[in-house]
């Protein structure tokens, strides 16, 4: 009975008029797969983002994402799981830019690491703070005592002549052809309490005070900028009268038990510190300190030239160090220049230039000073962690130096060169490059109102010095403690200093730096001069006889010593860690959780670009344009329309897709007649 009601619905379908058809609507079932589909593709999309979304959620191994699926049907629960699945996202990405924030700034921490390892003895420099008249500049330094005497007496209304400070008397040597500038003289300046002297420059328009609060610190700079003067006129080739002072500084030495000997010293000549030595060791530190309990029968005594007693070592077990008797009494000594008497001593490392001005200290005369050392070295980061230097390489300053590269060789060398370029002429202790002259008021009348400019902007960080120099990405630094004791007892004191003056040892003195020959044999003592005996007034007994000698011990305090390393806070494995150790406290997933949330946002993105295309063809497609025959096949089932480019009747035409399905199981047929 179903089978003619269902001719007579489309009969009476038919027949309400010509030219058209009404179409039930009909649940039609999928179409099978071609053979074409049912392959395996190499790439499928979603069909939707609902149902991307939801694959992803059903799948994923983050934590709090399945409960977006679960919580489907509860939109409140699943609202709530997604505000706290986005929150959760948010944070971590802000702890992610903090941590990627902190890792570009490239931090370090320090690790400092005790070793025991032999360590080469470090140099020691001595200077006798005697800085001593040349033969060819003692009419010149006579003149400029005498011009300091006058400035100081108008200032102070003190004579030198009643003192004895200055000596008067007429100076051997040749007459020198230098004037002094003496327009440049020490000025009270008014309203203010300081002293200073006043500078121009080679026409007078520019001129400025060189003013200091304290009057000694006025005088030594006013008469330092006129010695640098003399100096710097001398010809350069002459050969410097230290070696006689040199001679009678080093009294006794003693390194590691054993007498020094000539070829461990070098010496030079400072304009200010006098005659000094430099000790270099020819081998490493066997022990540290004085160990107590190691006594050897016999040692302790030995017998001096003059059959006299003299203590060689103690009874126990002397250091591995130097232990030096040095002379400090002042002969033609400046005291305008130079206005401390004492030993000026540095440590440093074995090829490195000594810069007592910076990093040398003073030891009293009349004293034992014991000196320990303990020995950190630096390791620092490269690039980008900071800036360091492993050599000259690297760095744009031409060092002055022929010495392994140190930040002050760097920067001496970069303030000469800045007066080379702005003054025409180097500073007189500083070294000079080839073919360049130093500054003197004979070649450059205004160098003094030049240098001091660039001076001041060296001393308020101006000058492209610091920037230019890196520091050594290693470098050791020597830590010092220091204990003194007054040396020598006053019961010991006559007969100690009696000894000393009695000596005579056989040896030549130690040679000068870059010295092309010496010699290496015999002791590091020099004969004593008649004038360190004392001189006794009426024939009595001087009134500090410990004025003229001091003694020096010099040794590791322990064989120990630190290395300070450099270490990233954040180096690319710990960076790593850390952001995993983020990711598993918001979600608690692995990298192939953060792989599948990378596929998400690919998958997504692939997805809206396909989506607007097919969009931007649609609306295209809906413009009238002309149908072609092959386009029928694409009409549904409830869309038939008539064709006007073929009038007649045409035959009912049913989709590919449903070509193999009976009438029963669409439920009913739809034709389409003329009338």
């Amino acid at each position: 009975m179903e089978a003619p009601a269902q001719a007579g619905a489309v009969a009476q379908a038919a027949g309400e008029g010509p030219g058209t058809c009404k179409c039930p609507q009909a649940q039609l079932p999928p179409p099978p797969p071609t053979e074409e589909e049912s392959r395996e593709r190499l790439l499928e999309l979603h069909g939707s983002f609902q149902e991307l979304f939801t694959f992803f959620c059903a799948n994923a191994t983050m934590h709090g994402a399945t409960r977006l699926v679960c919580s489907s049907q509860n939109h409140l629960k699943r609202v709530s799981w997604g505000l706290l699945f986005l929150g959760a996202l948010g944070a971590l990405y802000w702890q992610f830019g903090l941590l990627f924030e902190q890792y570009w700034r490239y931090p370090v921490i320090l690790t400092v690491s005790v070793h025991s390892d032999q360590r080469l003895f470090p140099s020691v420099s001595l200077c006798d703070l005697n800085p001593h008249r040349p033969r060819l500049a003692r009419r010149s330094l006579q003149a400029l005592d005498e011009f300091a005497r006058e400035n100081i007496y108008a200032l102070y209304k003190f004579n030198f002549s009643e003192s004895g400070d200055v000596s008067g008397a007429q100076a051997p040597g040749p007459e020198s052809a230098f004037q002094l500038d003496r327009t440049i003289r020490l000025r009270r300046l008014s309203g203010q309490n300081e002293v200073g002297f006043r500078l121009c420059n080679s026409t007078g328009g520019d001129c400025f005070y060189r003013a200091y609060s304290s009057g000694v610190k006025a005088v030594r700079a006013w008469y330092l900028f006129h010695y640098v003067n003399i100096l710097a006129a001398l010809p350069t080739d002459r050969e410097d009268s230290h070696h006689s002072h040199g001679d009678h500084f080093v009294f006794s030495c003693r390194y590691d038990s054993q007498d020094c000997r000539a070829r461990h010293f070098q010496t030079f000549h400072h304009p200010v510190y006098g005659s000094c030595y430099t000790f270099n060791s020819e081998s490493a530190a066997q022990r540290p300190g004085i160990t107590h309990g190691q006594c050897r029968p016999g040692a302790g005594w030995g017998q001096a030239a003059g059959g006299a007693l003299l203590p060689t070592r103690p009874h126990p077990q002397p250091p591995a160090g130097i232990s030096l008797v040095l002379r400090a009494e002042q002969q033609d000594h400046l005291p305008l220049l130079s206005t401390e008497a004492g030993i000026k001593v540095m440590v440093h490392k074995r090829d490195h230039i000594p810069f007592l001005e910076h990093q040398g200290f003073s030891i009293r005369p009349g004293t034992e000073t014991t000196i320990r050392i303990r020995e950190d070295e630096v390791h620092r980061l490269g690039s980008p962690y900071g800036r360091c230097t492993d050599g000259v390489q690297g760095v744009d300053v031409p060092l002055l130096y022929n010495t392994s590269y140190t930040m002050q060789a760097c920067l001496v060398s970069c303030f000469q060169q800045l007066m080379l370029d702005t003054c025409s002429c180097g500073y007189y202790f500083y070294p000079l490059p080839p073919g360049a002259q130093y500054c003197s008021s004979v070649r450059h009348p205004a160098w003094g109102h030049c240098f001091y400019r660039l001076y001041r902007e060296l001393e308020t960080h101006r000058l492209p010095c610091t920037s230019r120099c890196p520091r050594p990405c290693r470098e050791s630094s020597y830590k010092l403690s220091a204990g003194t004791s007054r040396w020598p007892s006053s019961k010991s004191r006559d007969w100690i200093l009696a000894e000393l003056g009695k000596q005579r040892p056989g040896s030549p003195s130690p040679r000068r730096r870059h010295s092309s020959s010496s010699s290496s044999a015999g002791q590091a003592r020099a004969p004593l001069p008649a004038s360190f005996t004392p001189r006794y007034p009426q024939g009595g007994a001087p009134p500090n006889p410990r004025s003229n000698v001091a003694k020096v011990n010099i040794f590791y305090q322990e064989l120990n010593y630190r290395t300070v390393d450099e270490t990233p806070v954040y180096s690319v494995p710990q960076l790593l860690s850390a952001m995993g150790g983020l990711w598993s406290l918001w979600f608690g997933s692995s990298v192939l959780s953060v792989l599948e949330l990378l596929e998400l946002l690919l998958d997504a993105t692939a997805l809206t670009l396909l989506l607007g295309c097919r969009r931007l063809c649609r609306a295209q497609g809906s413009q009238p344009t002309a149908v072609h025959p092959k386009a029928e096949a694409g009409r549904s089932p409830g869309d038939c329309r008539r064709d006007v480019r073929h009038p007649g009747a045409q035959p009912a035409v049913l989709p590919r897709a449903l070509a193999g399905v009976s009438a029963e199981e669409l439920g009913q047929v739809c034709v389409c007649q003329d009338s």
